[in-house]
């Protein structure tokens, strides 16, 4: 290779590094041409919607526009444009299996889009996409086709001023009409395509392009001008709207003139980073492509979903999440990557997107914490299923059992795919059917548990609907505490009535309310409705949907009637505690932040009468100075008295404030409140405190780690604070009168407690080794040999198990070399084992948690350790004969 050469490639890898990523231009410019025409450039929402129980993530660009097109939400503007995060991968829409596999199929993607509410419609929609093909996707017009509704002979003639009628398309129901639900607003849609070329399929039109790679769908364009009743039948809407969406990576592909998206842009980057991880490279139709192309996308699906709050779990959404980590782990064994690798490819994602998505660039440490930890559980888990696994090959004769293979998965994570590859290696099949019953079976039960803690299900939807309102709750609660109004709605037992008598429970909903329902973290109003005829106690409120607003309790004298002219009276002190609660929350925060960094983000929080609890993105526990600082800093803004400023503005005024304070995970209206406290500004919906003197005061009761990466501090402000230090001072009084120590000299006197402990069980020790060795004087006599090895099993009391390890040890300490001892014993209803080998035997080889591996794994137990000594646990025993049994030939094999 000449000098030339050299620099020529040198060249080209300064380009690609330091060359724009194209997606970052195309969906910039896409943006701006839509703004250009008076749309609305709105942030894309959450990859998991908040009040949309129906679907697990966000999966197309009209998602946050849902209520909007039903016409349940307004909004200040009636042209729209987006790029949506997208994540496809649970539910109907699940392409999870199918990435890597082939050349289109993601789990997260970007959806580029513009939306007409009742505003313009097919005519200005199809002139707009033909004029963006053009000038933003820079599209030969020879190359583009359309299809459109068998039946939509306008959206046929529009596209006629634009190409020649050999090249729109006539298709039916099932690929050119949309629907959002069995009922509901619907309509037909018309696809933009286009031609890569002959070297993609022969086929000449896109009817004969059965696979689609050829012609190639780039966009779709959706016109919602029906109502599909009950029936069947559609009926014109009265305002028609338009939904379309481009995926970002297809445009990318087709621009950049590669076969795949995957060898374009930001997924060619992580595969890039890949290569170099793995030192191994990427070669597109080679069986490790797909590896690469898994762990590509998930990286980025596993990113995005951290950073919009989502964190991997066992049920629903979390659940997914980790199927989508733990698939990449899979993939990445393929690739020779055994420990955790996702942490050192997601730098790159963040250098590539994360001016897009500054939520990508705050949330990187975390992002690297959370699935890091999620790695080292899997590659234990698969450490120990792997083991189980092989036993479990090793007893069956010509099928894995389901029970075994679904034990296999849902115990340890092994995907059902690997099992029956290593089923097949040895001969063996996999008992599918059992599998996949017992499968569902658990997944009905997670659905079952899921729904008990969802907010709303389609059910309630559906009845919320149908409640006789007028007109939407309006909230009188930042102003007042009290309101005369009327009962619009009564309901006892999920069903609307006219009357609640006394102590009946039920719910009642007003004309206008100074309750506050729960949502934002802070808990709902309690107080009074009340009227001549009756008194209902409101025990706490809520908002199951926007505009209604639920005031339950009980009627504790008379009764209440729709319609009635009644007083709502808000429980003032409680009302007064809970809001300087929440101012406490937002001084809380800041000061994590000022303190610890501006990694902090909020993660959840709940503000009742009585508590703070905030959860924050910290990798760590805070140490007890930090602690003390972020109450002090807390303490001094509540000293200081700040008036706590709350105003109204518009969104896209305040979205790209550094100064503002924002959840990424929440969605927004178009007008939000401000809150400024001091040095606090947050958007915030609660209520809050006039002055921040009005706390008195802030004590942080613990904190603490409640999942990977998010922390815990819980607290408290005002007469609750007072008390927990009046309850301190008493408790360091007692402890001063027990210790009879003045109070600056516990300390003191601790560590002098302490040193005498230390020495008495260090005398304990000494006396109970001497003890064992007593006893271990007939033990040693009934060793047994092979060859030049001795071996023990022996079996404990129960009252001697926390002896178990002195035993091992004391019984080594005599006998040095070539020696194994097991010890059992029983403890809380469990057997306990433990292992013990001399160095020499290590040195040759041998692993004490390898010896338990082989007595535990058949009888389904637990066990972990080193190379020189393990402990494990089971339910079940193997007999002694069988014990031992396992031991000699373990040994034996290990000599050969």
């Amino acid at each position: 290779m000449n000098n030339s050469h050299i620099i020529a490639i040198n060249l080209i890898l300064l380009t690609l590094k330091f060359h724009p990523m194209l997606s970052n231009t195309l969906r910039s410019n896409f943006l701006k041409f839509y703004a250009n025409r008076n749309h609305t450039i709105v942030p894309s929402s959450p990859v998991f919607p908040h009040n949309d129980p129906s679907i697990l993530f966000t999966n197309a660009g009209m998602n946050q526009f849902k209520n909007v097109f039903l016409n349940k939400e307004k909004t200040s503007y009636s042209r729209a444009t987006t790029s949506q995060k997208c994540i496809r991968a649970g539910g109907k829409h699940n392409d999870l299996n199918n990435v890597g596999h082939t050349s289109r199929h993601l789990t997260f993607f970007e959806m580029l889009g513009n939306f007409s509410f009742g505003d313009y419609f097919k005519s200005q929609a199809i002139a707009f996409a033909w004029e963006v093909s053009l000038s933003v996707f820079n599209f030969n017009p020879q190359q583009i086709y359309a299809t459109v509704h068998e039946k939509d002979d306008e959206a046929f003639a529009l596209w006629e001023e634009f190409l020649p009628s050999n090249r729109i398309f006539r298709l039916t129901d099932k690929d050119n009409f949309w629907s959002m639900a069995d009922v509901g607003p619907c309509g037909y849609c018309s696809e933009l395509l286009f031609d890569r070329g002959e070297k993609f399929s022969k086929a000449s039109s896109p009817l004969e392009d059965v696979e689609g790679e050829r012609f190639l769908e780039y966009w779709n364009l959706v016109f919602m001008e029906f109502n599909r009743a009950a029936d069947g039948s559609l009926l014109s809407l009265p305002n028609k709207h338009v939904d379309t969406g481009a995926g970002l990576e297809r445009l990318v592909a087709i621009i950049s003139g590669t076969d795949t998206i995957f060898e374009a842009d930001v997924l060619h980057l992580l595969i890039k980073q890949t290569e170099q991880l793995s030192r191994k490279t990427y070669q597109p139709h080679h069986p490790l492509g797909a590896a690469f192309r898994v762990i590509a996308d998930h990286t980025r699906s596993l990113s995005f979903a951290i950073a919009d709050g989502l964190l991997p779990g066992n049920t629903e959404r979390g659940y997914v999440l980790r199927k989508i980590l733990r698939r990449a782990v899979n993939y990445g064994k393929r690739l020779g990557l055994t420990q955790p690798f996702l942490a050192d490819i997601v730098p790159s994602l963040v250098d590539a997107m994360g001016d897009a998505y500054p939520e990508l660039r705050l949330s990187l440490s975390q992002i690297q914490e959370v699935v890091t930890a999620e790695e080292e559980n899997y590659l234990r888990s698969l450490n120990r299923g792997g083991s189980l696994l092989h036993q479990v090959i090793k007893t069956s004769s010509s099928v894995i059992s389901g029970q075994d293979a679904f034990k296999l998965k849902d115990t340890y994570g092994l995907p059902i795919d690997e099992i029956a590859l290593l089923a097949k290696d040895h001969n063996l099949s996999v008992d599918l059917e059992t599998f996949d019953q017992l499968e569902k079976e658990a997944k009905e039960r997670s659905k079952k548990n899921a729904a008990k803690t969802r907010n709303l299900t389609d059910k309630d939807e559906a009845f919320y609907d149908t409640l006789s309102l007028k007109e939407n709750s309006e909230f009188l609660g930042y102003t007042t505490l009290s309101c005369d109004t009327f009962i619009e709605a009564l309901l006892h037992d999920s069903q609307q009535v006219p009357t609640l008598k006394e102590k009946q429970k039920g719910v009642i909903v007003l004309k206008s309310t100074p309750f506050y329902a729960e949502k934002g973290g802070q808990v709902g109003d309690s107080g009074e409705i009340f009227c001549s005829e009756g008194t209902f106690l409101v025990t706490h409120t809520t908002s199951p949907k926007p505009g209604i607003i639920l005031h339950h309790g009980e009627v504790t004298q008379g009764y209440l009637s729709q319609g009635s002219a009644i007083t709502a009276q808000v429980h003032c002190i409680r009302r007064t505690n809970i809001s300087n609660n929440h101012t406490g929350c937002h001084l809380l925060h800041k000061a994590l932040e000022m303190t610890l960094g501006d990694h902090i983000r909020q993660a959840g929080s709940y503000v009742d009468d009585t508590k703070i609890r905030l959860d924050f993105t910290h990798p760590k526990a805070i140490s007890p100075d930090d602690l003390t600082a972020i109450e002090l800093l807390v303490n001094e803004k509540i000293r200081e008295n700040h008036r706590v400023e709350i105003r109204e503005a518009l969104y896209s005024d305040v979205m790209s404030s550094k100064e503002i304070k924002q959840f990424f995970g929440d969605k927004y209206g178009d007008i939000v409140r401000v809150v400024s406290a001091g040095f606090s500004h947050e958007l915030c919906g609660g209520t809050h405190a006039e002055h921040t003197g009005d706390l008195g005061y802030f004590r942080i009761i613990k904190e603490h780690a409640v999942a990977t990466g998010i922390r815990r501090i819980e607290a408290v402000t005002g007469k609750e604070a007072e008390l927990l230090a009046h309850r301190d001072h008493e408790d360091l009084n007692e402890i001063s009168l027990v210790l009879q120590s003045p109070r600056d000299q516990i300390v003191h006197k601790l560590q002098n407690v302490l040193e005498e402990k230390k020495l008495q069980s260090k005398q304990i020790t000494e006396l109970e080794t001497q003890l064992v060795n007593v006893q271990l004087d007939k033990i040693i006599e009934k060793r047994q040999h092979i060859d030049d090895i001795s071996y023990i099993v022996h079996h404990l009391d129960e009252s001697e198990s926390h002896r178990l390890q002195q035993y091992a040890n004391c019984f080594h300490q005599r006998i040095p070399n070539r020696c194994i001892s097991l010890w059992i014993t029983r403890k809380q209803g469990k057997h306990i084992l433990f292992s013990r080998l001399s160095n020499d035997l290590v040195q040759q080889g041998l692993q004490a948690k390898n010896l338990l591996e082989q007595l535990l794994a058949p009888c389904g137990g637990r066990w972990g350790g080193r190379d020189t000594f393990a402990q494990g646990s089971t339910d079940i025993l193997p007999q002694t004969d069988t014990v031992n049994t396992v031991l000699w030939q373990w040994i034996s094999t290990q000599l050969t």
